[in-house]
């Protein structure tokens, strides 16, 4: 099989199967993880795509021939992955996952002890070069050995100790796994909740009968809304295909952007431990930073990006970390994001509460309307964001952490560059005005576009 290093990105490998990932790759990647982490037993697992078997054993023959003992959980979500290398106090984890891309895509995610990221810049380039140029020490000493486990029992209850499962208000709540990999955990979890969990496509299925899992675009959202206004539910949440990404639905079947769900969870984690840290990104920020502090925390702010966040998280010791791109972070997950902990915990909020889910996030929508992610498609971005620096920056408050963001009194904006593409990603939010928040949307999408 042809080797290629389209697959490897910032965070992860992720390409189209099997020209740009496939078995062969994925042995050397495996080889390569022993040599440069000296690691000696790992967790190996795949979500529900169908290449997702093969690439996991052909991965589990270059650590085994490397000495490396395997521990195999099979089938998963990517937290899964985390959840057994900290439980089991391992070495590492390779969870075999293309996330929300088409079914003909797949990937690894790297994760080294205690499930710390391996990212480009923490050792994943590394691996790049030794798996594609091979250049590999001789290994001649005994194999490692594979060990099946399965570790969904521990890791649900796990789960289940972030939240008062016996505190939850009967009520009905949608569920839609997508036909990805979080079917199989939904089911355990049911047992131990007291609400009605009415489920969209539960089964996992590699084949995506119905659509790429991935709630983030509009069109996947309507199976979700609709079978919310249909039993009436309380609420709806549906998952990504590895499942560490979770939305929320209000009981009218509306979406939930994910900046809000920030704000939201870090009061959760702050009644439950006063004074502790919140990290959270510059795409948006207000409304989290307004509820961090009005419930005794303290806000964060951090480079977006799951490997700059949970170093941060480390570093700081925080409670809880949240992306508006749907990626959650829990201390006591070994700091790690958690779609299944967002379902959880929301539950729990909204039975505290008493309150419907719409009333709960209209108050806070009101407060900082926001524009959502906008993208544009460039063709020099680095030059259109030093274009705007330069027109808006000596009237407001700068800030660099992650592209450019510059604050005023009643509205703020941050523009940042992909790093795949050429594309320039707007946010805006402002303090209560809607007007506003539409004239400089407009405003600075025009300039960036023209």
């Amino acid at each position: 099989m042809e080797l290629s290093r389209k697959g490897f990105g910032a965070y992860d490998v992720r390409g189209i199967y099997p020209d740009e990932v496939n078995e062969e790759l994925a042995y050397r990647v495996g080889k390569a993880f022993v040599q440069l982490l000296g690691a000696k037993r790992v967790a190996v697992g795949h979500d529900i795509r169908l290449s997702g078997p093969a690439i996991s054993e052909a991965l589990t023959r270059g650590l085994t021939e490397s000495g490396c003992d395997v521990v195999d959980i099979g089938q998963c979500g990517t937290e899964m992955i985390y959840f057994a290398t900290f439980h089991l106090g391992l070495d590492g984890g390779i969870m075999v996952t293309a996330s929300h891309n088409p079914k003909n895509y797949n990937g690894m995610k790297l994760v080294r002890e205690k499930a710390i990221p391996i990212s480009s810049d923490t050792g994943l380039k590394d691996i790049e070069n030794l798996a594609i140029e091979g250049n590999f020490k001789p290994y001649d000493g005994p194999k490692g050995k594979v060990e099946k486990r399965d570790v969904t029992d521990e890791y649900v209850e796990h789960l289940l100790t972030y939240i008062d499962a016996k505190a939850l208000k009967p009520m009905t709540v949608v569920v839609n796994a997508g036909n990805g990999a979080a079917g199989p955990i939904i089911d355990k979890l049911e047992a131990k909740l007291p609400v009605k969990l009415v489920k969209v496509y539960n089964e996992p299925d590699g084949n995506f009968p119905n659509g790429v899992p991935n709630p983030i675009l509009t069109e996947n959202r309507d199976a979700t809304a609709k079978a919310v206004r249909e039993h009436k539910a309380a609420m709806g949440f549906a998952w990504d295909g590895d499942f560490d990404r979770c939305f929320l639905f209000d009981e009218q079947g509306g979406f939930i952007e994910g900046y809000y769900m920030v704000g939201f969870l870090a009061q959760s984690f702050l009644k439950k431990n006063p004074g502790g840290k919140v990290i959270y990104d510059p795409r948006l920020t207000w409304n989290t930073i307004e509820i961090a502090e009005k419930f005794g925390g303290v806000p964060v702010m951090c480079k977006s990006g799951h490997a700059f966040i949970k170093d941060k998280m480390r570093k700081e010791d925080a409670v809880y970390g949240g992306e508006m791109s749907a990626h959650h972070y829990f201390r006591n997950f070994s700091y790690c994001d958690s779609g299944m902990l967002v379902f959880l915990t929301t539950m729990e909020l909204v039975s505290e509460a008493g309150k419907a889910v719409s009333a709960l996030m209209a108050e806070r929508m009101a407060k900082f309307p926001c524009s959502g992610e906008i993208n544009s498609t460039v063709d020099d971005a680095k030059a259109i964001i030093a274009k705007l620096e330069a027109e808006y920056g000596p009237k407001g408050k700068v800030n660099k952490v992650d592209g450019l963001s510059v604050e005023f009194d009643n509205w703020r904006f941050n523009l940042r560059m992909s790093n795949t593409e050429p594309v320039i990603r707007l946010n805006v939010e402002t303090k209560g005005d809607e007007k506003l928040l539409k004239e400089k949307t407009d405003e600075l999408l025009a300039k960036i576009r023209a």
